[in-house]
C-alpha cells in the first residue's frame, strides 16, 4: 500500500470521529460508526509506515 492510502484511511477516520460528535440522529450515529469502525480495522491491517530515505 502506498502511503497515500494511509494517508487518506487516517483522514477518514478524523472525518467520521468529527462527524460523531455533532450528529445527533441514531441512525446516522449508527452508519457513521461502521464506517468508523471500517477505516480503523483498514489502519490496523495495513503494512507499518516507512520512513523515506
Amino acid at each position: 500500500m502506498s502511503p497515500s492510502v494511509r494517508t487518506i484511511v487516517e483522514l477518514n477516520i478524523k472525518y467520521y470521529r468529527r462527524l460523531l460528535k455533532t450528529e445527533t440522529e441514531q441512525e446516522k450515529r449508527k452508519t457513521i460508526a461502521k464506517l468508523l469502525a471500517e477505516e480503523e480495522a483498514k489502519l490496523r491491517n495495513l503494512p507499518p509506515a516507512t520512513e523515506p530515505e
